[in-house]
């Protein structure tokens, strides 16, 4: 009785051990599905915005999605995003961004992702960061952030070349949050 009960035991945990790593390699072989469909969103996002295609560019964002831009008043809901960008997309080219590098991270539950890439811009380089969900089984942007890159030797220049716009917008937010 001992002997069998050992051997239940261990066939059971061989079978839990058996289970566990081929859950594990589905896993990880769906975030290797996601990370490619989301590289592929990504690059499809930069090159609608190049060819001016204002559908195909804000089709791949929520409904609800925030883009972030490179000057510090640039916080946009898709809505004022849209209104801002639509003279660019109808001039026939928006803006070229070129991923350099793109790092993407998927959640244990596959249910989040979010990236960081380098760019080649007009403005030189630039790193984007940004969150995907997904809506009606697609994978979307909800959160876009595009920085300057300042090169670590350079930043003070950069600081003192800021310092007036920076010190004017500080001192309105400050006043507009004391209220």
């Amino acid at each position: 009785m001992m002997k069998q009960l050992l051997v239940f035991i261990l066939i059971s945990t061989l079978l839990v051990s058996c289970k566990k790593e081929v859950s594990e390699t589905v896993a990880e072989s769906s975030k290797t599905e996601i990370k490619q469909a989301v590289d592929s969103i990504l690059t499809g996002w930069h090159q609608a915005a190049a060819k001016a295609d204002f559908e195909g560019y804000f089709k791949a964002m929520t409904s609800d999605a925030i883009f972030i831009g490179t000057d510090a008043t640039e916080h946009w809901d898709v809505s004022a995003f849209k209104e801002f960008s639509k003279p660019y997309f109808d001039r026939g080219q928006a803006w070229d961004f070129n991923a350099l590098e793109r790092h993407i991270f998927v959640s244990e539950d596959l249910q989040t992702v979010w990236f960081d890439e380098l760019l080649d811009t007009w403005m030189k380089l630039c790193r984007g960061s940004g969150v995907l969900k997904k809506e009606n089984g697609q994978w979307k942007i909800v959160h876009y952030v595009l920085s300057v890159t300042v090169p670590n030797d350079d930043i003070n220049d950069f600081i003192n070349l800021k310092k007036d716009t920076d010190s004017l917008l500080t001192n309105n937010l400050k006043l507009n949050n004391s209220k």
